[in-house]
């Protein structure tokens, strides 16, 4: 692993800082890109984008150091100084992030449920990078496999499960999905909000089916905690999505009952 990228003796790059601006970057090309087709003002998502970011790290470091008081304590500068003393989580950022951009957009008076739809795509491609500089810098290491895609870590017993690089695969598949499914609401053939839905869900979704393959979690009650808050996003996402298509699903069901009638009549 190279959690170090460059060491210019007086000035260290860190090769997850290098992942995170550059998936920052790649992300805020992809909003440019699709806000581009809306009537939407750049300068006004591209304020909220800088200012979504920054809650997003403030909330993601906060998470972390509330789960480990007993090292930070009340210690501020250990808070500040996250290359002496890492640390962030990616639920605590990905919801102080998003809370952020929705306190955002009530300010300046825009439609949330409009612009975050467009905020699916660049969020899932971000992730994607972040994901694969995790795995560059040996920051997020798998439990131990016998698999033969296995890695192996210093000061980690055994082959390792090459979890972040699974993640970062199944966040770009999740990309090309939800890129789909925007032009389908823009066509009106999805509802409004189904995108940002379904990249809860699927985001969700992966933290629950992979959580047994990461060595280093953030517990709650002696449960992991990306599990418990991966499970209650899942869950409600998901009666949300039920929701807003029950028109939809009843109709099918009704047809299929239909169906199954004329069949038993024939």
């Amino acid at each position: 692993m190279l959690p170090i990228l460059i060491d210019f003796g007086f000035i260290r790059i860190y090769t997850m800082g290098v992942f995170m601006a550059l998936s920052f970057f790649i992300g805020a090309f992809w909003l440019w890109k699709t806000i581009k087709l809306t009537a939407f003002k750049e300068e006004d998502i591209f304020d909220g984008l800088f200012i979504s970011m920054i809650g997003g790290l403030f909330f993601s470091r906060l998470l972390y150091v509330l789960f480990n008081f007993n090292k930070f304590g009340f210690n501020l500068l250990k808070f500040i100084l996250i290359n002496g003393y890492p640390g962030l989580s990616l639920f605590g950022g990905l919801v102080g992030g998003l809370a952020t951009f929705y306190v955002f957009c009530r300010y300046r008076k825009i439609n949330f449920w409009e612009i975050v739809d467009y905020v699916a795509t660049p969020l899932f491609f971000a992730l994607a990078i972040g994901k694969v500089g995790s795995f560059l810098s040996g920051s997020d290491i798998g439990t131990q496999t016998h698999f033969f895609l296995r890695t192996y870590y210093i000061g980690y017993e055994g082959g390792r499960h090459l979890t972040a690089l699974y993640e970062a695969v199944l966040f770009s598949l999740g990309a090309l999905f939800s890129y789909r499914m925007l032009f389908k609401v823009r066509r009106n053939r999805s509802e409004e909000g189904t995108p940002f839905l379904y990249f809860l869900v699927y985001f969700s979704g992966i933290q629950i089916i992979l959580d047994n393959l990461k060595e280093n979690h953030l517990y709650f009650a002696g449960l992991s905690f990306n599990l418990i808050g991966g499970i209650i996003i899942f869950l409600i996402t998901t009666g949300y999505l039920i929701y807003i298509y029950r028109n939809k699903i009843r109709h099918i069901l009704q047809t299929l009952q239909i169906r199954k009638k004329e069949h038993v009549k024939k």
